[in-house]
């Protein structure tokens, strides 16, 4: 069995935001037997609307590693009640990072000192403004869970600052993810154990930001798209040139 984890900005989708240029890859890696799981730093109701245009009802990460969503009858019930904590809709849900009010509050205390503009306390038109998202994809993106984006700063230091209160930062290719303990290799791992008791697993993973590289460290096999560097990570320039170098 092949298990593809594929990140969402930057990989699977243009600066448009559209879900129309993946589909016909989605189409060919279903057609050759992937099972395709989006880990992303999104949240589940940006998630959501990208797989209903992909018409894939499949397990996703959301929110940098903060929490893995399962559809119900997907893995045999006991397998995932065992560590799953909660139910959403017809989803089972492994939370691994904090609360997002938890998150907010942090950065609501230092955003004066440093500048931050984040979704919290940015509106609608700014965060389309920050992010280019049309105004629907806009909203889903406000609606967050476990993490904040921090679009612009002022000056350095506030990293440090949220680490000392536990949180965690993590560059992706604009922006500053602020979650909990916790990664998109994380949130794979606990993922992967579920595929693992049905067969043999094979694992990808595909991304274009730093806040992938603990993704990369526990799959087989990775490709970055783009001009960084990862130990593990062979380099493509687009999400179409995966299909000429994997199976």
């Amino acid at each position: 069995m092949r298990v593809i984890f594929l990140d969402l900005d930057g990989t699977l989708l243009g600066e448009d935001y559209s879900p129309e240029k993946a589909g016909p890859v989605i189409s060919e890696l279903t057609r050759r037997g992937y099972e395709i799981v989006i880990n992303t730093s999104k949240t589940r109701f940006e998630v959501e609307y990208y797989l209903n245009a992909w018409g894939l009802e499949k397990p996703f990460i959301t929110e940098n590693g903060s929490a893995v969503y399962v559809p119900e009858d997907h893995f045999l019930e006991d397998v995932v009640r065992d560590v799953a904590n909660l139910r959403r809709g017809n989803h089972w849900v492994m939370e691994l990072g904090r609360p997002y009010p938890e998150i907010k509050a942090a950065l609501d205390e230092m955003a004066g000192e440093y500048g931050l503009k984040y979704y919290g306390n940015s509106t609608l038109e700014e965060v389309m403004a920050f992010t280019g998202l049309p105004e629907k994809l806009a909203r889903l993106a406000m609606m967050r869970e476990y993490s904040e984006t921090i679009f612009r700063w002022k000056k350095p230091g506030f990293e440090w600052e949220l680490l000392k209160i536990g949180l965690k930062t993590t560059r992706g290719t604009r922006f500053i993810g602020v979650t909990g303990n916790t990664d998109k290799g994380r949130g794979a791992k606990a993922l992967l154990p579920f595929y693992s008791s049905l067969g043999k697993v094979e694992s990808y993973a595909v991304g274009d930001g730093e806040n992938d590289f603990p993704l990369f460290d526990v799959v087989d096999k990775a490709f970055i798209v783009g001009d960084l560097s990862h130990p593990k990570a062979t380099n493509i320039s687009s999400i179409e040139e995966l299909l000429e170098v994997i199976p």
